[in-house]
């Protein structure tokens, strides 16, 4: 595989999650076509790993059907198990949400089997892309994922452990700190592409806000950090830069962001227009940079045909 690979992951879901009294909305839908059309620009193709409540959301439906018919994005699966169907008690042992692995098989396999089909009568399409919901998975969610035909899934973080993030009943999130980076079958006909993630020891002078933030930024530089292609709330392209150039040798690489990241207030990263028009011209710097490297656009569903 001689190409370069530019993957664009979007967890596709309602607005604020991370706000964990609000009730479900979707907002955010109507701030996506300004996203979409940005990845365009530089013939990047989004993948829309969707959720139940903004796969019900008629402005997100209809705007992706005209995009798919287009051929310029991908709409794949991304399951959050305390609001997907159907219903089912958990003894709560915490004031988090809940992971699809804390529940019995059979509901595991309830709660896949309706959102895959949801999404797939919805969009006449067949789902072969998924991602976890708060990044947790298990064997027997990978068996779930095949029994549905999924292809492809990109819910490993590299170097990550999750295992302090603990679900509504008490069960720790997965540990991915020595997965591999590459792609890899991660269950049987089941490939794996892991989100992008390097060790480094960087310094970025626009993540610096204060003389506290100097502080910060220098003691990082010192012991080092994980550092994803995600925008956060200091709109560091540096840093997103900075893991491009150490992910040369890769014959990809993947961004993420969430959907209600691209509304002002949707997230508590960017609470406003001014912090949206922040976010968007510092995707914009990323989007050129990795154009000028070389990077093609590719959904998820078609680089896991590449894969041997």
């Amino acid at each position: 595989m001689s190409e370069k690979y530019f993957v664009i992951t979007i967890d596709t879901e309602g607005d604020n999650q991370w706000n964990l009294s609000k009730s479900p909305s979707t907002e955010n839908a109507k701030f996506l076509p300004r996203f979409q059309e940005l990845s365009e620009k530089y013939a990047f193709f989004p993948v829309w790993l969707t959720n139940y409540e903004m796969a019900c959301d008629s402005f997100f439906v209809e705007y992706m059907q005209d995009r798919l018919k287009a051929r310029t994005c991908e709409i794949g699966m991304h399951l959050h198990a305390w609001h997907n169907p159907p219903e089912h008690h958990l003894e709560k042992k915490t004031n988090q949400r809940s992971y699809l692995i804390e529940y019995p098989e059979e509901v595991m396999d309830q709660k896949i089997g309706y959102l895959t089909n949801l999404l797939e009568d919805t969009f006449q399409i067949k789902m072969v892309s998924h991602r976890s919901g708060r990044w947790t998975t298990n064997d027997v969610y990978f068996k779930l994922l095949k029994k549905y035909g999924y292809k492809v899934d990109c819910s490993v973080t590299p170097l990550v452990n999750w295992e302090a993030c603990l679900g509504e009943s008490g069960v720790p999130g997965s540990d991915y700190s020595c997965c591999p980076s590459k792609p890899y079958l991660i269950y049987d006909g089941l490939w794996e592409v892991p989100v992008t993630i390097k060790y480094l020891h960087d310094f970025c002078i626009d993540r610096i806000h204060s003389v506290k933030g100097f502080a910060k930024e220098i003691k990082w530089a010192l012991k080092g950090r994980n550092e994803w292609i995600r925008p956060d709330a200091s709109c560091s392209f540096l840093k997103m830069k900075k893991v491009l150039d150490a992910s040369r040798d890769n014959e990809y690489v993947m961004f993420m962001l969430h959907s209600s990241e691209m509304m002002p207030g949707g997230s508590p990263s960017f609470p406003n227009e001014r912090c949206i028009e922040k976010l968007f011209g510092c995707i914009e710097r990323l989007f050129d940079y990795a154009k000028g490297l070389g990077y093609k656009g590719i959904t998820l569903a078609e680089y896991q045909k590449l894969l041997k």
